[in-house]
């Protein structure tokens, strides 16, 4: 049996566009750490003898389970004990489908930078939460673990309310959606959220050793305006991000403008609300697309959906921030559903609705840059 960890995969942030759980990459085990695969050896029962089942070897020698069943309760002990690295020491639910995983790996926290990701695994042995697409995990992966890289958000307060960055904790916090199924009737089902959300405070996970990405603050000035913008849980680095911002001391406006579909997306809209009374350089904006003010036009506060990139192109975004969001002194940052970064690979054909990128670009910033500066964009590639 063997269990691989393939190509290094960006983090999964956002509520739509390729599925935060789903698809061949997800199916594989996106790591964010490749390299040599952890093994254990078959050991024949009889290795002459082809009718007898191959078992499993155990650290003592003892034979577990046939490598053509499943792995049996004895056996997925020994495998979690074998290859699980970390623990669930506290979960926040926020919806049935949304949460925070803070989880706390055995040897310690290596020094990284906000914005940057790891990725977690569990085993293909584990269940599935119930009301999920069901998975059919062909015998050769059933001891193997799926993986999917996810950004690091930050707590932003502690338990007195005072500002906290993920270098105050000494666990990783993580911001998740639960994908239940496949994007389209022939996606593969999700691999890890059903497995993920079927966890509690003091069940065991694999936790990528090496913490990586490109994703970060790059150079500023102090008076700078630093805008991120995300859909939904696209925020997490975006939070750890600012963190450090108001920690250090930054003068300039602080800006993290988050789309979701409603109101009770926002996980961390507490902890901005508290930030927003201590710091007056630093503003939220939650905005939503399906809530009734959304939809409805006689509604008395409709506002239409709130879409960044709308919100952009209207001035909506800037009046709300009270900041002219000026090239000359503000940075970009994107994080979330693909569809509002708006990428476009080189010979592909631009979308009938542009994503932030190239609206950005007709504004005067630019993310075809050496060294990052005021009018630089930044955003994670998906692709």
């Amino acid at each position: 049996m063997s269990f691989v960890s393939v190509r290094d995969t960006p983090p999964t942030n956002g509520q739509s566009g390729p599925s935060a759980d789903s698809g061949p990459s997800a199916d594989s085990g996106p790591s964010a750490q490749s390299g040599a695969s952890a093994q254990s050896t078959p050991n024949p029962t009889s290795p002459g003898d082809k009718n007898t089942p191959t078992t499993v070897a155990t650290d003592d020698g003892a034979s577990v389970g046939p490598l053509d069943m499943p792995p049996n309760a004895e056996e997925q002990r020994q495998l979690r004990e074998r290859f699980y690295n970390a623990t669930i020491i506290d979960r926040i639910d926020i919806t049935d489908d949304l949460a925070k995983f803070r989880i706390r790996p055995d040897n310690g926290i290596p020094a990284f930078d906000p914005g940057q990701y790891v990725a977690l695994g569990l085993g293909n042995w584990e269940p599935r939460l119930l009301g999920t697409q069901p998975e059919d995990v062909p015998i050769n992966k059933a001891r193997k673990i799926v993986r999917r890289a996810y950004s690091i958000s930050c707590p932003m307060l502690d338990e007195e309310g005072n500002l906290a960055t993920q270098d105050s904790v000494d666990y990783l916090e993580f911001y998740i959606t639960l994908v239940r199924r496949g994007a389209t009737a022939v996606s593969k089902p999700p691999a890890l959220t059903p497995r993920l959300f079927g966890k509690s405070v003091g069940d065991r996970i694999v936790l990528e050793k090496k913490i990586v990405g490109k994703y970060k603050l790059g150079n500023y000035e102090p008076d700078d305006t630093m805008l991120f913008l995300g859909t939904g849980t696209g925020e997490a680095p975006h939070n750890a991000m600012a963190a450090k911002l108001l920690a250090t001391g930054h003068r300039g406006r602080i800006i993290i403008a988050t789309s979701v579909r409603y109101r009770h997306d926002c996980a961390y809209i507490n902890e901005h609300r508290v930030l927003m009374r201590q710091y007056p350089n630093y503003l939220y904006l939650p905005m939503t697309t399906r809530e009734p003010e959304n939809l409805q036009p006689d509604h008395p506060q409709f506002v239409g959906k709130q879409y960044l990139q709308a919100m952009f192109t209207s001035g909506k975004l800037s009046e709300l921030a009270e900041d002219p969001l000026d090239p000359a002194h503000t940075h970009v940052y994107l994080c979330g559903n693909p569809d509002m970064i708006g990428y476009i690979a080189p010979g592909a054909e631009a979308p009938e609705n542009p994503g932030m990128l190239p609206l950005l670009r007709a504004a005067g910033f630019r993310d075809d840059v050496q060294e990052h500066h005021a009018g630089t964009i930044r955003f994670e590639k998906y692709w």
